[in-house]
């Protein structure tokens, strides 16, 4: 019998992940292990569980056959209504849901068919920094080029730096990518709203938008669409999910939606790309979404009161205040220390948080992350001497 010659691993990849590093989360969850007495803020899960009623309702859907199938391939037609009702309950625009709507794996695959569909290589996509490291890093892997925007974090809490967004506009911009709360907390305001929209109508560029924490806002905030706002219906693709604000991250549900010209684009990258969604947790994730945001509210105002104890906690330290979603960023460098370096004291002292080393350019790798969704505010008291021993003061 002739031997097989074993190949030989000279580590080549493929040129799409030159200078894409990991997420971080993964390496700080491994060193904290599943010690209980850790405080686990490194990573966006939640202990706010999904409602009651859509647990049932996915239960009494595994096993049908109608829920395991690989058809229909863009998405059930009850969670494309479902999607449709959402951003008109919202104050946004009318979509058809059989012909602007696709369904998809959740908050990934979503933003990788997006981008697959509305860029070529080369292409230049506007970001903030900091921002999520799966929106930068899907750009690269796309082999557009990110351009990063700063957020300029102080007490009052982030706001976007407009004329460094006006000066990163070329003619090489296809898309601008924006997902507000996810990591810093940063919910854009009217003005900031209306640079970003004035930008896409004048140059026609789209606006991806991640709105899978847009319903998460504190302090009263409205809760806005883009798409809602003049000439910005046709020009913003929305990559939406069930995995947060209805805290049901293991359905891997979400959806795009976009102007009736484009979707068929979308679609056609989706069936390559995911070929199929979960049955069962469409019919799940569409109870969820016709529950309406009562059962959203309820969920907010608790991750709103864990914030509050996140702010008590952190009281005279550089953590810039969140307006909504479930992570405010602490900056290292303004405590004397780098970001890995206090992530490393962090968990020496059980906290494990993650830095923001991959999530951004100049601004981002000076911060920590701190997600307060996924301990109770009991727990959260525990963080502020915890915090003061990392850094020393």
């Amino acid at each position: 019998m002739t031997q097989r010659r074993p190949v030989e691993d000279d580590g080549r990849v493929g040129r799409r992940l030159e200078g894409i590093p990991g997420f971080g989360i993964d390496r700080v969850a491994a060193a904290a292990g599943t010690d209980p007495d850790v405080l686990r803020l490194e990573n966006l899960d939640t202990d706010v569980p999904p409602h009651p009623h859509v647990v049932e309702v996915t239960r009494a859907a595994v096993g049908r056959d109608e829920a395991n199938s690989y058809l229909p391939f863009s998405g059930l037609d009850e969670m494309k209504q479902a999607v449709a009702s959402l951003i008109r309950r919202r104050g946004g625009p009318d979509y058809d849901p059989f012909g602007e709507i696709v369904i998809t794996q959740g908050d990934g695959d979503n933003m990788l068919d997006a981008l697959l569909a509305l860029t070529d290589p080369g292409d230049e996509v506007i970001l903030t920094d900091p921002t999520y490291a799966g929106m930068i890093q899907r750009v690269r892997l796309v082999g557009a080029v990110p351009r990063l925007v700063p957020l300029l974090g102080d007490d009052r809490g982030w706001r976007l730096d407009l004329d460094a967004l006006s000066a990163a506009v070329s003619d090489a911009t296809q898309a601008l990518f924006l997902a507000p709360s996810i990591p810093t907390g940063w919910v854009p305001n009217d003005q900031e709203w209306d640079a970003i929209a004035g930008i896409c109508r004048d140059r026609t560029i789209t606006l991806l938008y991640w709105a899978g924490m847009e319903g998460i806002v504190f302090g009263g905030r409205p809760i806005l669409l883009p798409s809602a706002l003049e000439g910005m219906r046709d020009l913003t693709v929305t990559c939406g999910t069930v995995s947060l604000e209805q805290r049901m991250i293991g359905w891997r549900v979400g959806w795009m939606v976009a102007r009736a010209e484009l979707a068929p684009s979308l679609a056609l990258v989706h069936i390559y790309n995911g070929i199929v969604i979960s049955g069962f947790g469409q019919i799940g994730a569409a109870a969820a979404l016709v529950l309406g945001d009562a059962d959203v509210r309820s969920a907010v105002a608790e991750w709103e009161r864990r914030h509050a104890e996140l702010l008590r906690q952190c009281e005279g330290l550089p953590l810039v205040p969140a307006h909504g979603g479930w992570s405010a960023l602490i900056d290292a460098e303004a405590c004397g220390l780098d970001a890995p370096t206090l992530s490393d004291r962090l968990l020496d002292h059980k906290v494990a948080a993650t830095p923001m080393t991959a999530w951004g350019d100049s601004v981002a790798p000076r911060h920590v992350r701190l997600v307060f969704s996924n301990e109770p505010i009991e727990r959260l008291a525990l963080l502020g001497e915890r915090l003061r021993g990392a850094i020393g003061a």
